[in-house]
């Protein structure tokens, strides 16, 4: 028996696989890699799919230095629309434009270190107003937030917060030095007390090493995250990665099948730079991954709803909670 074998027998009979166990399946080989990450998520998961879109809610002159980032404003980028947080009628227009598209959860995103207080409370209404109106799911992704703006934001009708790792802490001071990985697992550990779940994953191609992936997958799951978004980084002009070369189909593909094992009842997300792929990810969804961020996302177009939803058919999926 393979060790890819022997490690998905070790999961279906219920243990996880360690550090080593996950750096080993680096080597093994790619076709039955996916294929037993694939057998993984079906025990596991079934055929839910679950898709989420997003609106870039607040745009540019971030404070942060993360180096993928078009909306720094350490960097000289072509990203040069900058506004506040949007008003609720804008906000409001876009979910209902979601769920006539067939979309379960829709994700509020701004930039910018954190909300402030004043915005909070103007989020919260728009939260309130969606949920009045409009039959989806709220997802938001406000910042290094604390326990109490959490606890607002989830009496307001929001269910899930995003808050990306974005890698290891080993490799993270690489990544930004403007806020500290402790900081994200505060953020991420004030949601879960104010009862809402996590969405928290990280970018792939950055320069990290394959041991950082398999770190950052071990942090989340400690952490208790089932929602994982794997974002595929698009090297932007202006940013310090504009030089990064692009992953391949194979090497994205390998990560996704790992993160499945290390996660195996997880929701694995692709997420941004999934449009780089030849196939739009389709060779990911049947190595393990079950879940997408649709339409376009922050500061680079995506992939729409309905060709989303017309391949996740095709694959046998259903998009649900």
């Amino acid at each position: 028996m393979s060790l890819t074998e022997e490690l998905k027998q070790k999961i279906y009979e219920g243990a996880d696989i360690s550090y080593d166990e996950a750096a080993a399946l680096a080597e093994e080989p790619l076709d039955a890699l996916a294929a037993a990450a694939n057998e993984i998520r079906e025990k596991m998961c079934g055929n839910r799919f679950d898709m989420c879109t997003i609106i870039n809610g607040k745009c540019g002159k971030c404070s942060e230095d993360c180096k993928y980032c078009a909306q720094s404003a350490h960097y000289h980028t072509d990203c040069k629309e900058t506004y506040p947080l949007l008003p609720t009628e804008a906000l409001l227009a876009g979910a209902r434009h979601n769920k006539e598209q067939g979309v379960l959860r829709y994700s509020v995103v701004t930039s910018g270190r954190s909300l402030s207080t004043q915005e909070v409370d103007q989020a919260c209404e728009s939260i309130r107003e969606i949920r009045r109106n409009v039959d989806i799911q709220i997802c938001v992704s406000f910042g290094l937030l604390d326990e109490q703006q959490f606890r607002k934001i989830k009496q307001a009708g929001a269910s899930r917060v995003h808050c990306n790792l974005e890698a290891s802490r080993e490799f993270f001071p690489k990544v930004c030095t403007t806020h500290s990985y402790d900081e994200k697992i505060a953020t991420i550990k004030a949601a879960k007390r104010a009862g809402l779940e996590v969405c928290s994953g990280g970018i792939m191609g950055l320069g990290e090493t394959m041991g950082n992936r398999i770190d950052m997958a071990l942090a989340l799951r400690e952490l208790g995250v089932k929602s994982v978004p794997v974002n595929l980084l698009n090297p932007i002009k202006g940013t310090p990665y504009e030089n990064n070369k692009i992953l391949s189909n194979d090497e994205f593909c390998r990560i996704v099948s790992i993160f499945r094992f290390l996660i195996p009842d997880g929701v694995i997300r692709l997420a941004g730079g999934r449009g780089l792929l030849g196939d739009k990810g389709e060779m990911c969804f049947r190595s393990g991954a079950n879940a997408a961020i649709s339409g376009d996302m922050l500061t680079t177009a995506g992939i729409t709803a309905r060709t989303d939803m017309a391949l996740i058919n095709r694959l046998g999926y259903a998009v649900r909670l």
